[in-house]
């Protein structure tokens, strides 16, 4: 009987001891996914710094163009100031849907100010003969493009780390442990397309969008 006793008691102690190493994997797990997603998010962050310093001298070079429609720039200054209203640590990923979906609302909102600027701008060959004008818009065509590669690669992060917590068993103790859902960008009409930018200098009238 003892035997028998001493055999139970060393099956619990091996099954425990596998559990036990078992949820260590798959915490540590977690927070690789974890910390993975963060850094996606700064590298978002990053991104749309970098298209946010673009546009005080992008305003500048337009608003000189003569006539240039006004209320265009009034629209981008307005769009610029509202992202600046939204506050959120860039360094980590936002766990408030609430709040990430008005940080993208504004980012959007931004992306298409400028995207309308450009289009505005195809009616002023002087604009568009401006070397400096030029090289904004290069400047802005290549941080489209990489916001839109940055996003996609948040959302494939963030994705992998939201199954993961829903998963057997990180989904017994991942709330417990402080790994909450983490929101991503939505597939919204145009949000992973940069706009479209046309180098269009002879005054041609810029393609229509396909």
């Amino acid at each position: 009987m003892a035997k028998f006793a001493l055999g139970c008691l060393g099956v619990v102690v091996i099954v425990f001891i596998f559990l036990l190493i078992g949820g260590c994997s798959a915490y540590n797990g977690l927070v690789q996914l974890s910390q993975d997603v963060d850094s996606k998010w700064a590298q978002v962050q990053t991104d749309y710094q970098r298209r946010n310093d673009l546009i005080p001298n992008l305003v500048n070079t337009v608003a000189g163009a003569a006539n240039f429609e006004k209320s265009t720039l009034v629209e981008i200054t307005n769009a610029r100031a509202s992202v600046g209203q939204v506050k959120i640590d860039p360094t980590k990923a936002p766990t408030d849907p609430a709040q990430f979906a008005q940080f993208q609302s504004a980012q959007n909102q931004l992306g298409g100010a400028l995207s309308r600027l450009l289009v505005v701008s195809e009616r002023y060959p002087d604009l568009q003969a401006n070397a400096n004008f030029r090289g904004l818009q290069a400047e802005l065509e290549g941080t489209e493009n990489r916001i839109a590669v940055s996003r996609m690669n948040f959302n494939n992060s963030t994705q992998a780390y939201d199954t993961a917590i829903k998963s057997f068993p990180a989904v017994l103790y991942a709330g417990a442990a402080g790994f909450q859902y983490k929101p991503y960008f939505e597939a919204t009409p145009g949000a992973d397309k940069p706009p479209t930018v046309n180098f269009n200098f002879g005054g041609a009238s810029p393609a229509p969008a396909q």
